[in-house]
């Protein structure tokens, strides 16, 4: 795909005033435009300060001048950086001085989608680079960096390679059918499929870390009324969000608070007291309460230490069976003499705390860390976005597929299978994609970047 020939130009800091504000130019006339506002060409890559001048000569400001050639540069053409005072004044008539000169304003995400067709990132990397400007935590942050630096690709890769080994074995058959005999599954080939459906499903497991790192873990807190919902989303956002009273049902809508747990986002969800009722506005609560269980990446089960027993509403059920991660929240255990404690299982485990006196909090918010699936170890998690695990899931049905058909023997259509998981894992990275998908990616990205 052709890289357009003109200069762009862009603010590429944010809006508003500031000690320092950049444009940045990248385009075969980028050289050209730092002569006409500055006089001489800067040396490379050496940060130089000059006075900055509009074509007409009238003073813009006295600041450094960057100047990177192709291709070493972020965009793979010559760039330059203007670094000025950070008024908003200043920055609109450099900008504008610098499309007199011959540039034009750049796009949303354009100098990055130049870095992409000129090969200096593959469409991964430069997702990545917006995943992290819009970083909301610390982990989240991390996660992008890993991305960014290629570890997420690289992922993709070892898994595309593993999948063009195996359907160059597969398609032989088919080239070759009148020298080999009639295709059957051998242990090979059953081990070959085995290894690549598992490398799979870890790589899928990591991007949906990371996609609830990037979007920030929506927790629906649960229960009964009167079970202290309310009281331990009050002890984790350290302050009174959430209206407590001993009366069942002061809760009738979803109240909403992020919260930072060790650099990672979770947005959690306070809903109504799960009953059935006759008050219509209570039942409203209760409604939304469950459709809040539907979309939440963890849900908080709280329970009375008293009641811990009792049978789990369908509510909760429901949410097991869709697979969701459910952490069950014993609460009130200063009532039994009890002791703070977490037992980690596969669906979520679960923590025994007093809300109300603030015991076993510390291990509420592990809990929570490790229901979600988002700590931060070796196996971290790179960011990934909605369509890097969609393409990712359907990769692994093709692949599914592809298994099932090669155990019955029909190999035209295991390579099929196989060569529609190649594809979808190729726009994953950009080697194959469609202008219309870049469209849609980099208009997300800010102007300047």
């Amino acid at each position: 795909m052709a890289v357009e020939s003109q200069t762009i130009a862009a603010i590429s800091t944010a809006p508003g005033r500031g000690a320092v504000g950049i444009v940045r130019v990248s385009g075969t006339d980028a050289g050209q435009i730092v002569t006409c506002l500055a006089g001489l060409l800067p040396l490379p890559r050496v940060a130089t300060l000059r006075t900055l001048r509009s074509a007409a000569g009238d003073l813009i400001d006295q600041g450094l001048c960057l100047f990177f050639p192709a291709p070493a540069s972020y965009t793979g053409e010559d760039m330059l950086e203007l670094q000025v005072h950070g008024g908003p004044a200043v920055l609109r008539e450099l900008l504008n001085a610098c499309c007199a000169a011959g540039a034009r304003q750049a796009r949303p995400g354009e100098f990055t989608e130049r870095a992409f067709l000129n090969g200096k990132l593959d469409l991964l990397q430069a997702e990545a680079v917006a995943s992290l400007i819009e970083s909301s935590s610390a982990q989240a942050a991390r996660a992008a960096a890993r991305a960014c630096a290629g570890d997420f690709s690289l992922a993709v890769q070892g898994i595309t390679q593993q999948l063009i080994e195996l359907r160059v074995i597969l398609e032989a058959t088919i080239d070759f059918s009148d020298e080999i005999p009639a295709f059957s599954a051998d242990a090979h080939t059953a081990k070959a499929f085995d290894n690549l459906r598992q490398d799979l499903q870890r790589l899928l497991q990591k991007a949906y870390a990371g996609a609830r790192l990037a979007a920030g873990v929506e927790v629906a807190i649960l229960g009964l009324p009167n079970t202290g919902k309310s009281t331990l989303l009050n002890r984790l956002c350290g302050e009174d969000r959430a209206i407590v009273t001993p009366i069942a049902g002061t809760t009738r809508d979803v109240l909403s608070v992020d919260v930072d747990l060790d650099g990672v986002l979770f947005r959690l969800h306070d809903t109504a007291g799960l009953r059935e009722t006759a008050d219509p506005i209570e039942h409203e609560g209760v409604r939304r309460a469950r459709a809040r269980a539907l979309t939440a990446d963890l849900i908080v089960q709280v329970l009375s230490a008293e009641a811990a027993a009792l049978a789990d509403p369908p509510e909760i059920s429901a949410a097991l069976a869709r697979g969701q991660p459910v952490l069950r929240v014993i609460n009130k255990l200063d009532l039994v003499n009890g002791t703070a404690r977490f037992i980690p299982s596969a669906t979520g485990g679960e923590v025994w705390v007093s809300a109300l006196l603030g015991q076993g909090l510390e291990l509420l918010r592990a809990a929570l860390l490790e229901a979600a699936g988002v700590v931060d170890s070796a196996e971290a998690p790179f960011t990934a976005r909605a369509r890097h695990v969609r393409a990712l899931e359907k990769t692994a049905e093709a692949i599914v597929e592809a298994e099932i058909q090669c155990r019955d023997g029909a190999i035209e259509l295991v390579c099929e299978h196989l060569r529609l998981a190649h594809n979808t894992l190729e726009e994953l990275t950009g080697v194959y994609t469609t202008e219309d998908l870049l469209g849609a990616i980099f208009a997300t990205f800010c102007i300047g970047k």
